[in-house]
């Protein structure tokens, strides 16, 4: 297939919002299972979830010497438990698993493989207050919205690995975070952050401990009601809100005091060449904010083959 020639999809939060809430509490219950078993890497990146060409992934999990993978099998709607040790487990995705089924199934798999593993049974920063394994109101799975969800985040994260590969510092893979549910891609100058303040949350001292340029799409939420691409600097520069950024739609918003370039995702579905003007989005924004910060771009900037 040519890399342009894929017709990227509707997405209006609106059709499918229950939907994604139950499937954000979903990768929520396995995400936390991997926290748990995965040995510690910087800026959370052992915690975090792919796209695959299945569905979304948990990577490989070490266990006990061996290792498992989790698979939200979005072609067959089921989710698997693979293991080294020739067991697997399986269960429907259906049109109406509650969290809390999910969470009781899931969890009964695992015990079915041997697989041991203790979260803390409860979202945070969301509007469910109760644990995952009493949360019955949300139970939507609509398979055409997971779909196109998961066709746009296969897209995104292969846009987001060409834009990874032009970059010679400390990049992170292009991952889920299942907290905020948002497709990231991260570079690094290399230089330690200003220490925040001690009563800071110790996730976001450990996210934020090195300056960074992070990239981003996600679904939409209640404050942002269409899914959109991000990008904002860390520290943040004075200026960066008035630098340009391409395609002429994207524009600087205000993020909890601090400049998020933005370009919302049914924008970018207009364009003539979507993956292009997507590449130009993240390079604009890392443009601004990588000059602005005084970081070496000529350094840290990957050739072209061709200019070898």
């Amino acid at each position: 297939m040519n890399k342009t020639a894929y017709a990227l999809p509707e997405l209006p939060l609106g059709e499918w919002e229950e939907s994604k809430m139950t499937l954000h509490l979903y990768f929520r219950i396995v995400g936390k299972v991997r926290m748990a078993l995965m040995p510690r890497k910087n800026h959370w990146w052992f915690i975090t979830l792919y796209a695959s060409s299945k569905g979304f992934t948990t990577g490989t999990i070490p266990y006990n010497g061996e290792a498992f993978e989790v698979i939200f099998n979005v072609i067959d709607h089921q989710l698997g438990i693979n293991t080294s040790w020739a067991g697997s487990e399986a269960f429907p995705l259906k049109v109406e698993l509650s969290v809390a089924e999910f969470y009781h199934a899931f969890f009964r798999s695992l015990d079915n493989l041997g697989i041991k593993a203790t979260i803390q049974d409860r979202p945070y920063d969301l509007p469910v207050k109760k644990p995952f394994s009493e949360i019955n109101e949300y139970r939507s799975y609509q398979k055409e919205y997971v779909t196109r969800f998961w066709k746009i985040m296969l897209w995104v994260t292969d846009v987001f690995k060409e834009f990874s590969g032009r970059f010679y510092g400390k990049t992170c893979p292009v991952h889920i975070y299942w907290h905020h549910m948002d497709l990231a891609v991260t570079r690094f100058s290399g230089k330690r952050a200003p220490a925040m303040l001690a009563e800071a949350r110790i996730s976001d001292k450990a996210a934020y401990s090195h300056e960074n340029i992070s990239f981003g799409f996600w679904a939409g939420d209640e404050e942002v009601r269409s899914p959109a691409f991000y990008s904002y600097t860390y520290p943040s520069p004075d200026g960066l809100d008035k630098q340009p950024l391409q395609p002429g739609q994207a524009s600087w918003q205000d993020s909890n005091g601090s400049p998020m370039a933005l370009l919302m995702y049914d924008d970018l579905r207009a364009e003539a060449d979507p993956r292009q003007a997507l590449l130009d989005f993240l390079e604009s924004a890392y443009q601004a904010g990588a000059n602005l910060a005084g970081w070496d771009v000529s350094a840290l900037t990957v050739p072209p083959l061709s200019d070898l």
